[in-house]
């Protein structure tokens, strides 16, 4: 038996209520919620999603602002190079299709920093074509439902579009549908550390627990390193300061953030090298 229907089933039941999921979301908010998303907890993506789209409702708008106002409205995050992006994204959108978000996969990717994942999701969830889209948690379901695996190890684009291509309905509107349940499965129900197989609408479909969940013995994804005192930290601290700035913060003021000197001079490099922070006469300022 298929998983797709149970897994839809209970979608339509116990989904949650995301802004992204509501009649009428626009196609531009999709590719920016899609964005955000990405390494980053849907707690906090939904009020930043809010103000931007507020400030921001169509790829005109951001296209119009310096890109240092994306970076600056990106706020805490994580991973600011995504702001930068989208506002990369903005402009070829305004320029080349006249303001209105593609729906080929092929145009989404040739868009500024969309990838396999983001191009595939606008197209399905914006536009209802049918295509597979995976994720971390999409692997994962099927990892464990279909492999009877523990985990998903590393991704492979290919076999993870295959597989899950092979579980996607044949009409437009129950392929949608399962995409998001199945997504939705692997985020809230058959998550990574403390799976909930009591409320899983698949329990009894599942490989890995009828084999009595063995132990996962092969390659696994690479793990992120540590935050607290990373680069990733300092850089994150630097940007702080420039936003909080409408005048180009002094070098003085960049040592302030960071005691280590070699580690913040190296963060600093990064941030320029990466567009993010731009060097003036006064200092350092977002980028224009």
């Amino acid at each position: 038996m298929s998983i797709a229907g149970p897994v839809s089933a209970w979608f339509r039941a116990s989904g949650r209520d995301l802004p992204w999921r509501r009649p009428g979301f626009t196609a531009w908010g999709t590719l920016v919620s899609e964005v955000m998303l990405q390494q980053t907890p849907v707690a906090r993506v939904i009020p930043r999603l809010e103000e931007w789209l507020k400030r921001w409702p169509t790829p005109a708008d951001l296209a119009a602002v310096p890109s240092g106002e994306a970076v600056r409205a990106w706020n805490r995050l994580g991973y600011p190079r995504r702001a930068l992006n989208l506002h990369a994204a903005a402009v070829a959108i305004t320029e080349r299709h006249g303001g209105v978000v593609p729906d080929d996969v092929e145009l989404l990717l040739a868009l500024p920093g969309i990838g396999e994942y983001t191009a595939r999701a606008v197209a399905v969830f914006a536009y209802g074509h049918r295509h597979p889209v995976v994720d971390v948690n999409v692997r994962r379901v099927i990892a464990r439902a279909i492999n009877g695996h523990g985990e998903p190890g590393r991704p492979t684009t290919r076999l993870d579009l295959a597989a899950m291509e092979s579980l996607l309905p044949e009409s437009l509107a129950d392929a949608r549908l399962t995409n998001a349940a199945i997504m939705e499965l692997g985020a809230i129900v058959c998550t990574a550390r403390s799976p909930r197989c009591a409320d899983c609408p698949i329990a009894q479909l599942c490989a890995w627990r009828a084999e009595g969940y063995p132990e996962y013995l092969g390659r696994r994804a690479v793990r992120q390193k540590k935050f607290e005192g990373s680069d990733r930290q300092v850089r994150g601290l630097i940007l702080a300061e420039l936003r909080q700035s409408d005048v180009p913060v002094a070098s003085t003021e960049i040592d302030a953030v960071w005691p280590d000197d070699v580690q913040r001079a190296r963060a600093l490099l990064g941030l320029l090298a990466d567009g993010l922070v731009a060097e003036t006469p006064g200092g350092y300022t977002l980028p224009e």
